[in-house]
């Protein structure tokens, strides 16, 4: 890599917003390069493969709604299989005065999730890109106003782009990537203190031979007010298989002997069977140093989700907004990623050609 290393187009990150963008971005014929700071695609995609054959469990986002057109059209035109939450069954509610059986499901509302994780709408998108548009293991260390657009750097050389795409949560960018001082103070100020969606969050997956809740006529979801999981639903697949509950907790809770505390829980909500998961899988979303800031405990003004600053492209026109933070609708869902891609792709592709900076930095409209 060189400072011959040119592009259009640079989207920084590789998770559902980013490879959005790209992905519209190639089919307009721009130029354009997608760097992951990790060595695989989807960030808070993530899902882990099972025994069973082209099934899945996902330890970062898991559902859809009605109303999601991006995600359903990019699931049925990629032919990935989806099926609807499982909802039969009753809720489990416990306080620090005991455990109760709630008649019907009080926690989930009708959903589909993705047979195969839902990863496979990451991996859906990559794979229509050419050889040499995705480049991981490539994390963004800083990025400058430089003649004619934007010099982005990374540890093993420097590229230039007309325009760039920051696909990662503003807080996590502003944390990782120098900008010097070219950023409006403002500006700033508010990425610094948008959430990260999941971010200060555990999830955690516990994987088992059968269903055994729904035989019990439970609905695999819960309520604690204890802990030190909050809120569990049932992950299994179609038809029960595989069978899973996953839940979730604060980040701050996982410390030494948190997975038998899990377990504990688990046992006391669900019985006995509960105790002893053929799997555990514990996904600690605020200590992934490329999706949480060191600040994700302390930064919880959902309402900055969506900001109109997000909506105009800094640094002269050419820095533009893309993860589901910024999403003017469905911030934190996978569709509010792919709508933020989009809508960083056609403020990419809207911007005069030649123009002036200052001209640039007006003509960008929003969603």
């Amino acid at each position: 890599m060189s400072h011959q290393d040119s592009h259009d187009v640079i989207v920084i990150g590789a998770g559902a917003s980013g490879l959005a963008a790209a992905t519209a971005l190639r089919a307009a014929g721009r130029d354009v390069v997608a760097l992951e700071a990790r060595d695989r695609i989807g960030g808070r995609l993530l899902s882990t493969p099972t025994s069973h054959p082209g099934r899945a469990l996902d330890l970062g986002a898991t559902w859809f709604w009605d109303g999601e057109e991006r995600v359903q059209t990019l699931a049925a035109r990629s032919g990935i299989a989806t099926f609807e939450q499982h909802l039969a069954g009753d809720t489990m509610l416990q306080e620090t005065t005991g455990i109760r059986r709630l008649t019907g499901n009080l926690i989930d509302a009708p959903s589909r999730r993705f047979t195969a994780g839902a990863q496979s709408i990451a991996a859906a998108l990559a794979a229509r890109m050419p050889t040499g548009i995705l480049r991981l293991d490539t994390p963004v260390t800083a990025i400058h106003p430089s003649p004619g657009g934007l010099d982005v750097l990374t540890q093993v050389g420097t590229l230039h782009a007309d325009h760039v795409i920051l696909a990662v949560p503003p807080a996590l960018a502003l944390e990782r990537i120098d900008f010097g001082d070219a950023l409006p103070a403002d500006l700033v100020r508010l990425a610094q203190t948008t959430p990260v969606w999941m971010g200060a969050v555990a999830k955690v997956v516990a994987h088992y031979p059968a269903a055994f809740w729904r035989e019990d006529g439970l609905a695999g979801a819960a309520f604690s007010r204890t802990g030190p999981l909050q809120e569990i639903h049932d992950m299994s697949g179609p038809d029960g298989e595989p069978a899973a509950l996953f839940d979730f907790a604060h980040a701050r809770t996982v410390r030494r002997g948190f997975e038998q505390a899990v377990t504990a829980q688990l046992a006391r909500l669900f019985g006995p069977a509960a105790a002893s998961p053929g799997a555990l899988h514990l996904q600690d979303w605020s200590a992934e140093r490329w999706t949480a800031p060191s600040t994700v405990q302390h930064i919880a003004d959902y309402s900055l989700f969506g900001h109109r600053l997000y909506q105009r492209p800094a640094l002269g026109g050419r820095l533009h907004w893309a993860s589901t933070e910024t999403a003017t609708d469905y911030a934190g869902h996978i569709e509010g990623a792919l709508a933020a891609g989009e809508r960083a792709a056609r403020a990419v592709l809207a911007a005069p050609v030649g123009a002036n900076d200052i001209a640039l930095g007006v003509t960008a409209p929003s969603r």
